[in-house]
């Protein structure tokens, strides 16, 4: 029973109790009312007791519905905000991925417009040489048209005086004619003999005389075949001779490089040729992309730089990326490796020899010389053979024979710097091995293996012998190399004589040098007036066939880092 029911209840026994009362008497009333009224409130407080406890009941049963549904409520929010944790964390990835692909799209499109950026100022300076080149062919036209005008104002000249003289040539032909028939007719009288007689005789003296002619005619043509045949002798020796040194120059100035394929060429070469220009520019070597299948040409007079880019060619070939970044970045590692690899030759040469000591300088010094050449022999394998013979000599002398080996391989030392030390090669290795502490016997052989009569020691004699008898053997040597090498030095040395420029190389076998230039320095005007007077220069000084070309090269690079 609720408790609203019970206070209705208790409501209709008072009312009852107070009708009771009022039929029956006062105090019987009031006695039975008392009773009914006590029995009314035993029963009330009963019922409210009742009712407490059911409200009580009813409510814990409440508090445990409310618990049970705060629970089920708490697992549907916990359930709803993970779902909603789940979905925003989905959104927030999707967000993320989006972005990152717009900054790989931006990234992307800021490397286009810096390409084209760097193919617009190509297009520009190409504009602008192209500019300049039309106005010294106008300027070049011009001079020409005046000294035509002039020619021509000259030549008619000429013609009137040539009119005039003819003039005067025909006039005296004519008294000469006159002259020639008043002496025929004297002479007819002087002689006494009819024209006839005087006719025989002139026929006789003529046929004596076209003999006399035909007989030199004969000689001068047999002189003119001899002639003739010894130019054609010369030219059939001159072309047999060009196609045997072809192939010697190609073993000794070009390395063959195979690639995959021949789609590769077009990677190698780049975007406007961007790659083969910066391959060529940080090596020094000219990259030769012909129609040889699947192979490119390497070509520089100096095997050290051809080395370089050998191996710096074929680890992009190997790696793929091929960009002018990346060829900087293996271009130096090459350059690296072949200061070890140079190293690693000196060691080895110092160790055929018999030569103990020598300091990691000297080494590396000693291992430049497998890449230099004199005469067309190598000066590594030569030093190797003065040593050994030095020693020999040495031994049957009674010297010592190991300090002669040391003079015979360390005699040619200054060579191995003499493209970038001024000085003979005798003076740099005097030089050398007096800085790394070499002892008095190997500094006078250095000084005077190519002047003995004026050497201290016995050493030096044994080492000049010893160097021509490795020199002159047959087949040793060549004289051409050697000119043509110091040629290319030359070219190299007068282009880097001028001031601002960075480094210059010498291809195209001594047809073209390539001369990079300080962009703070020398501007695009100056770069004009630059290659006209290394070109002046080379001209005065240097005696060569056929023409040489100066290209100077002005780069600018911006370099920026996305962080």
């Amino acid at each position: 029973m609720s408790p609203l029911e019970g206070m209705l209840l208790l409501a209709f026994l008072l009312a009852l109790g107070a009708l009771l009362l009022r039929r029956k008497g006062e105090v019987q009333a009031s006695r039975e009312a008392k009773e009914v009224l006590e029995a009314a409130r035993k029963e009330a407080r009963e019922i409210l007791e009742a009712a407490r406890q059911e409200a009580k009941a009813l409510r814990e049963e409440a508090e445990a519905r409310a618990q049970a549904l705060r629970q089920e409520l708490e697992k549907e929010v916990r359930a709803r905000a993970e779902a909603l944790e789940a979905e925003g964390r989905s959104r927030l990835k999707e967000a993320e991925e989006r972005l990152r692909a717009e900054r790989e799209e931006l990234r992307a499109e800021r490397e286009r417009l810096k390409a084209l950026g760097e193919e617009l100022k190509a297009e520009r300076e190409r504009l602008k040489e192209e500019r300049e080149e039309l106005r010294r062919e106008a300027e070049r036209l011009s001079k020409r048209g005046e000294a035509l005008d002039a020619r021509a104002l000259k030549l008619d000249a000429l013609e009137e005086a040539l009119a005039g003289r003819e003039e005067a040539l025909k006039a005296r032909e004519a008294v000469l004619l006159e002259r020639e028939k008043e002496v025929e007719r004297r002479l007819h009288e002087v002689a006494g003999l009819s024209p006839e007689e005087a006719r025989r005789l002139i026929l006789e003296k003529l046929d004596q005389e076209l003999e006399e002619e035909k007989a030199q005619g004969v000689r001068a043509a047999l002189e003119r075949a001899r002639l003739e045949a010894r130019r054609e002798a010369q030219k059939i020796l001159a072309q047999a001779m060009q196609r045997q040194a072809s192939e010697t120059a190609a073993q000794l100035a070009v390395s063959v490089v195979p690639i995959p394929s021949d789609a590769m060429k077009g990677r190698i070469i780049g975007r406007e040729g961007r790659n083969i220009r910066t391959f060529e520019a940080l090596t020094g070597v000219d990259l030769i992309i012909d129609d040889t299948p699947e192979a490119v040409l390497l070509s520089s007079f100096n095997p050290i730089r051809r080395e370089i880019a050998r191996m710096a060619l074929e680890e992009l070939l190997k790696d793929g990326r091929i960009h002018p970044s990346r060829i900087e970045e293996v271009v130096e590692k090459a350059k690296q490796e072949m200061k070890t690899f140079i190293y690693e030759r000196g060691e080895e040469a110092a160790l055929e020899a018999g030569v103990v000591g020598l300091k990691p300088g000297l080494v590396q010094l000693l291992g430049r010389l497998h890449f230099r050449s004199s005469y067309g022999q190598n000066v590594l394998k030569h030093s190797v053979q003065v040593a050994h013979l030095a020693g020999i000599m040495a031994a049957e002398l009674g010297l010592d024979a190991a300090l002669a080996r040391r003079s015979g391989l360390l005699h040619d030392l200054g060579k191995s710097v003499d493209r970038e030390v001024e000085g003979s090669h005798v003076e740099i290795g005097i030089a050398l091995a007096r800085r790394f502490g070499e002892p008095p016997e190997v500094v006078d052989a250095i000084a005077h293996h190519h002047d003995p009569d004026n050497a201290e020691t016995l050493y030096a004699v044994l080492v000049a012998a010893a160097d021509a008898l490795s020199a002159a053997r047959p087949g040793a040597r060549r004289e051409s190399l050697e000119e043509y090498l110091q040629r290319l030095e030359a070219l190299e040395r007068i282009a880097l004589s001028f001031p601002g420029v960075e480094t210059a190389f010498a291809v195209q076998a001594g047809r073209e040098v390539r001369v990079i230039v300080k962009p703070d320095k020398i501007t695009d005007a100056k770069a004009t007036l630059l290659a006209r007077e290394i070109a002046g220069r080379i001209e005065r000084e240097m005696n060569y066939p056929g023409q040489v070309q100066v290209t100077v090269v002005r780069e600018t690079r911006a370099v920026e880092y996305a962080r």
